[in-house]
């Protein structure tokens, strides 16, 4: 091992022992921070030490400045140190550690065993694919690893983070700053599984807690992490955990160089974001009535088309959306066929009783 590798790889399994400490330190000041800034230390220091020994560079020719973290993670996936998929674990903790180091996050004591067993979890398996050793021979026998009760699923966890998140919203409670607080690294997480980079803004957030107050599915607001799931093996402080993707959703490396973005990024779709026309906004983009956009939508049965109409629940209510790709549609229709007509045929029932036509026109 040469030298320059030995010394970044014995600054990384630094890092992350002091990680560790920090996460079981019986105190809670400035604790979060620090676990989250020392565990993304030791994954970029790692990725550099894993690098330099595969016969990669970690530097630009004629450059002073190393790689940083997202093109440390790139280098690691074209050169097989880590998947697409165990980049994204590597994204989520980075983009928590940016947060903490330049804002203000709060995350829960399960949400920070997460990211943290993960964490470890991958440092194992980086250390034991590319060095061939072993974690547990580097920890002092008095450390003992993180090794509380995982949870159980991605479903549980998330109904629970997010009820408590609803009972800061609760009427009267004047707490919705504390809740905004909340969902930011909930947020955080979900879009960096995404593809995101760039911080949740505070109207962002504002819009997320009042759709949570309506009732809205946690997997409609949070579709990067509604794709996957947590597997776990082991006992004690064998425990592993890990992040995978669930069967049939595809992780795709991002283009170099696309702004706001990740290296990988699960490809799903932001329900709320991509069906975001209610129906009066979709008849003004077509450039037809409310009246006459229904009666057109019956004639093409474009209800049925998954890519352009989706109807949400919130409470009680149903609200039907439409997506921009209905726009397109709807234009190319229009070229080719008599709106009179389909009219005539698909109007309202009682559009002929002239006392009620107002309404609809």
């Amino acid at each position: 091992m040469k030298k320059e590798v030995r010394l970044l790889l014995e600054r990384a399994i630094n890092s992350l022992i002091l990680s560790i400490d920090h996460f079981n330190r019986p105190w809670d000041r400035g604790r979060v921070e620090a676990v989250l800034i020392l565990l993304d230390h030791s994954f970029e220091l790692l990725m550099k030490a894993s690098i330099l020994h595969k016969g990669g560079k970690i530097r630009k020719k004629r450059q002073r400045e190393t790689y940083g973290f997202d093109k440390c993670v790139r280098t690691s996936i074209s050169n097989k140190i880590i998947t697409d998929e165990q980049a994204l674990t590597i994204q989520a903790i980075n983009a928590l550690r940016d947060a903490a180091q330049h804002y203000m996050i709060e995350v829960s004591e399960q949400q920070l065993y997460l990211h943290s067993q993960a964490g470890l979890t991958l440092f194992k398996d980086i250390l034991n694919d590319v060095f061939q050793k072993d974690l547990t021979e580097e920890l002092p026998e008095r450390v003992l690893p993180i090794s509380t009760t995982p949870p159980l699923d991605i479903d549980t966890f998330f109904e629970t983070e997010l009820e408590e998140v609803k009972k800061l919203l609760y009427p009267g409670s004047r707490r919705k700053t504390e809740a905004t607080v909340k969902l930011r690294a909930l947020t955080i997480f979900d879009k960096t599984l995404r593809g995101e980079t760039l911080q949740p803004s505070e109207s962002y957030l504002n819009k997320m807690a009042d759709q949570l107050k309506d009732g809205i599915s946690w997997k409609d607001l949070f579709p990067g992490a509604a794709a996957i799931n947590f597997t776990t093996d082991g006992t004690g402080h064998n425990i592993s955990l890990r992040f995978t993707k669930k069967e049939g959703i595809p992780v795709q490396v991002v283009p170099e160089g696309t702004p706001g973005a990740t290296t990988v990024a699960l490809k799903t779709v932001d329900h709320s974001g991509f069906y975001n026309l209610p129906h009066k906004k979709l008849a003004k983009r077509v450039g037809l009535t409310s009246p006459k956009l229904t009666a057109l939508l019956k004639h093409m049965n474009l209800k049925k088309d998954p890519e352009c109409y989706k109807e949400f629940t919130f409470g009680k209510a149903k609200h039907p959306q439409y997506s921009h790709k209905a726009i397109k549609k709807i234009k190319e229709e229009l070229l080719n066929v008599d709106m009179d007509e389909i009219w005539l045929k698909n109007r309202p029932e009682c559009y002929n009783d002239m006392s009620k036509r107002r309404k609809y026109e």
